[in-house]
């Protein structure tokens, strides 16, 4: 959590400017809900590096130099971030506004050892170049991140691989790499940009490509859909909600943009509002997962630390509309739970049903405590000691399920429903592709519709019978390695064909 400099002022920067907003983060109590990171953007520095390649400090905007800038920062309770990036320009640079070619490429571990000395707690490193494949980018962040471990100092490193570039951060699971990575374009401060994933991106936009990424998050590494516009005008205050509220449930990073200096009471109360940040920052490190979305409604829910769900009822249509799902739905068994509505506090009681009226682009969300959490189990092949995984963690119907080691994250945890299912993500089902039952026929993930094509029935051999097709659940040709599809075919009891859960 914290604030970052380009949303509200570009290149406009100086040493008065963050001194200024420093002391209106601690001021305002946003210091205390957890905003700690005042990262400087780009245009902080001298356009040419000094004799020895060191970076240094634009003289006439920061005078003082960074050192001095993070130690008032250090001195208020708070942490400093900076701006770079891993070719030879950065973004203003590229485009012409601001002077000279001062990136880190060939500067890498000079330009850790730098950081580290000035007293950085967080480096935001951004490719902003259309050059370079995926493996590319790959292996030149990964050069920044073995320089900063190198330093000694703990410095969270955010990258972002999207800049006039393929959009790449939705391709990977970027966690070997960084500790947050942008998975979109740059945001802007209206509803709905028309882009799906291309400059700029609205909010709207932005959701619908982040939340399928959820099976990425966990703790230390989380999809990033950019920092936040609320309080930058270009939308309703319920659109404005609706955004604080949809990165909150999607665990983002709560990177303010604003101009700290002069809230308006609104932008206040968004910001400030201790229910969502306490969703958003809950230690167990869970992205909230779709439940449904019928184009119109669509619902989220987040597992807590504590046994909760936070779970969102989001409008993404143009009129007022009821948006309902049950504590069944989001993983909880149970008769009686409380609803804390996120925004007014107020508790109700309900026996299952969770609902509300919701206006148009509006976000209710409720954190449910009560009853018992579902419990979900990997499902270990008993040939392959690998897992059954949803690949790449997408949330796609139709995405196929293979074998991949375990590793406990989202996409390899199933949840039994009393009906027969396999649930993963709450709302998606291990389903025979296309009602099939020749053998050979491919498993995936699918909306779950209750048909016969996602029931399943474990037997006492360790077998996975699929109920309509009457076929086991089979890794062909007994294969061990990582990415096998997964199928179904006529049942044996081989060890190919044998599961347990753990």
């Amino acid at each position: 959590m914290g604030w970052n400099t380009w949303n509200s002022f570009g290149c406009n920067i100086n040493e008065t400017l963050i001194h200024q907003a420093a002391d209106a983060i601690v001021n305002s109590g946003m210091r205390d809900l957890g905003y700690q990171y005042v990262v400087v953007d780009d245009c902080w520095f001298d356009p040419n590096r000094d004799s020895s390649g060191n970076l240094r400090a634009n003289p006439s905007r920061f005078p003082s130099g960074m050192k001095a800038l993070g130690d008032y920062l250090h001195d208020r309770g708070l942490k400093f971030g900076l701006y770079e990036v891993p070719l030879d320009r950065t973004c203003a640079q590229y485009f012409g506004s601001y002077p000279g070619a001062t990136g880190s490429l060939g500067h890498e571990a000079q330009d850790a050892r730098q950081f580290a000395a000035w007293g950085v707690d967080y480096l935001k490193y951004d490719w902003c170049s259309p050059t370079g494949s995926i493996d590319d980018q790959v292996r030149t962040f990964a050069k920044m991140r073995d320089a900063l471990a190198a330093t000694g100092r703990p410095i969270l490193y955010s990258i972002n691989p999207n800049s006039v570039h393929e959009k790449t951060g939705p391709q990977r699971n970027w966690g070997d790499v960084a500790n947050i990575w942008r998975t979109t374009e740059d945001i802007t401060n209206v509803w709905d940009s028309g882009q799906t994933n291309g400059y700029p991106m609205g909010i709207q936009n932005i959701v619908n490509v982040n939340v399928p990424l959820s099976g990425y998050a966990k703790p230390g590494q989380f999809n990033d859909p950019d920092m936040m516009v609320v309080g930058r005008g270009g939308m309703t205050d319920t659109e404005m909600r609706s955004h604080f509220a949809l990165w909150a449930i999607m665990a983002a990073p709560l990177i303010a943009g604003n101009d700290v200096r002069n809230m308006d009471a609104a932008t206040a109360t968004i910001l400030r509002n201790q229910n969502l940040i306490a969703i958003d920052q809950d230690p167990l490190g869970r992205q909230a997962v779709q439940i449904s979305n019928d184009g119109t409604r669509r619902v989220l829910a987040k597992q807590l630390s504590n046994g909760d769900v936070a779970v969102a009822l989001f409008n993404q249509g143009g009129s007022t509309t009821t948006i309902s799902t049950t504590a069944s739905a989001i993983g909880l068994s149970g008769t009686s739970f409380d609803l804390r509505d996120a925004w007014t506090n107020a508790i109700t009681s309900t026996t299952g049903t969770i609902s509300a009226s919701v206006p148009s682009h509006g976000t209710v969300v409720y954190r449910v405590s009560g009853g018992t959490p579902t419990p979900s189990s990997q499902i270990k092949g008993v040939g392959s000691g690998r897992c059954l995984d949803v690949t790449e963690a997408s949330q796609t119907n139709g995405t196929r399920v293979e074998i991949w080691d375990c590793n406990g994250q989202s996409n390899q945890q199933w949840t039994s429903t009393a009906a027969g299912e396999l649930r993963v993500y709450g709302g998606k089902c291990l389903d025979v592709n296309n009602n099939g039952t020749a053998d050979g026929t491919s498993v995936i993930i699918w909306d779950c519709n209750g048909q016969n094509n996602q029931k399943w029935r474990f037997n006492s051999d360790g077998t996975l019978t699929a109920v309509g097709a009457n076929k086991c659940l089979d890794v062909p040709n007994n294969s061990t390695a990582n990415g096998t599809y997964l199928q179904i075919w006529t049942c044996h009891g081989g060890t190919n064909q044998r599961w347990t859960r753990t």
